[in-house]
């Protein structure tokens, strides 16, 4: 394997940090925009010195894009400044490296929030089975929507990665999977922690639980419901990031692994995320065994027939634990 690529881009990131540092240091005496002038100013020089373009003949032509791809640079330049001015380095950063798949998170918390205060904030709390039929129907607006404009060709999304990966003795691991698994923990390690340790999390836990004892505690449970709706939209998102660069991608790409993941939190137990984790690794494996040794129907078919013999002997699911106290 190559890691060339590898060291390069981590070169590019400690260099991003150090420079990024240095350069809020200076914000003080010459301000956002001389610090970003400095910068440019700074790299075109070195540039001009590298390249040498005078050697090159160029036309007048060439001058309109030149000052465009100038402009947008320096544009982008100025905003990171701006950025790093006001929030964390590090959330800079990542913002930075991270800006397609952060932008397509965003746009689905907002498509959540629009459907939420459409379709969802008008139903009564004893209302729950109208909810689960109102997201069904959309569910299948949208596959229809999308394979009328997108058609049903399955594409495949091509990553920098290919199929390059990491052996380990003689399990061959791709770098999309890899980076796949990494957001997954990544996501269930971050809701735990908003659920566990956040005043947000709290609060979604006590509606849960009881939900006119929360509204005498003065938690308003449209607040909160609107916040949950955006959130799992935010997951949504994530996971369809993920799965992108793994599967062919078409307009239902989704709609069997939402079924299997009802079956593992049934499973797991409501309410419990180390469950749920326990009962996806440990059924991932158990679909691999039975891949290896019986007919491919038996593998998709197996976490159902886990689900159906969890509700029969424990119908709370393998890990349910009593309430927890919310303080």
């Amino acid at each position: 394997m190559n890691f060339l690529p590898l060291l390069a881009l981590l070169g590019s990131l400690i260099s991003l940090c150090i420079g990024s540092s240095y350069a809020k240091t200076l914000f003080p005496a010459l301000g956002v925009e001389g610090v970003s002038a400095l910068r440019i100013g700074l790299s075109a020089l070195i540039l001009w010195l590298v390249l040498r373009p005078w050697r090159s003949p160029w036309q007048r032509r060439d001058l309109g894009p030149l000052a465009c791809y100038g402009g947008i640079l320096g544009l982008m330049n100025l905003l990171f400044y701006e950025s790093i001015a006001r929030i964390p380095l590090g959330l800079a950063i990542a913002i930075e490296f991270t800006g397609p798949l952060a932008v397509a998170i965003v746009a689905i918390m907002l498509f959540g929030l629009i459907v939420y205060e459409v379709l969802l904030a008008r139903l009564k709390p004893e209302e729950f089975e109208r909810s689960i039929l109102i997201t069904l129907g959309l569910s299948i607006i949208l596959i229809h929507v999308m394979q009328y404009l997108f058609t049903a060709t399955p594409r495949m999304v091509d990553t920098q990665y290919g199929f390059n990966g990491v052996e380990i003795g003689s399990i061959r691991i791709t770098w999309t999977r890899a980076l796949g698994a990494a957001m997954a923990l990544a996501s269930f390690g971050g809701l735990y922690a908003v659920l566990r340790f956040t005043q947000f999390g709290r609060a979604m836990r006590a509606i849960a639980q009881n939900r006119e004892a929360a509204l005498m505690v003065g938690i308003r449970p449209r607040v909160v419901a609107r916040n949950a709706v955006v959130l799992a939209a935010g997951l949504c998102g994530l996971a369809g990031a993920a799965l992108a660069p793994i599967q062919l991608v078409t307009p239902y790409m989704g709609q069997f692994l939402i079924f299997k993941a009802f079956a593992l939190v049934i499973i797991g137990g409501l309410g419990n995320i180390p469950g749920a984790v326990v009962a996806a690794i440990a059924l991932g494996l158990i679909e691999s065994w039975i891949g290896g040794f019986f007919e491919i129907v038996w593998q998709e078919a197996a976490v159902f027939v886990i689900m159906i013999l969890v509700l029969f002997m424990r119908p709370d699911g393998l890990f349910k634990r009593g309430g927890m106290r919310v303080g």
